[in-house]
């Protein structure tokens, strides 16, 4: 039997890096954090942010369409 490998962890990123990612401002990212929107880690006075909770934020903020039932409604027949 071969020794499971745990997974390594997440990268940490910058405010800078992680703003990079979400294709946003550091401005946002650092509203975000200030807010405690997002979850981050403090290493001393600098703030990170992993990968896996950039996507958690990222995956709660999705919104899925509609379906077509929900849209239209079916017409009445006029009897």
């Amino acid at each position: 039997m071969s020794a499971a490998h745990p997974s390594p962890p997440d990268q940490l990123l910058t405010v800078e890096a992680a703003a990079a990612q979400m294709s946003t401002s550091v401005r946002f990212v650092r509203r975000l954090v200030a807010e405690r929107r997002i979850a981050y880690v403090k290493l001393g006075r600098h703030v990170r942010l992993t990968e896996a909770d950039i996507a958690a934020f990222i995956e709660a903020g999705r919104v899925r369409p509609l379906e077509a039932s929900a849209i239209w409604r079916p017409r009445r027949e006029v009897a």
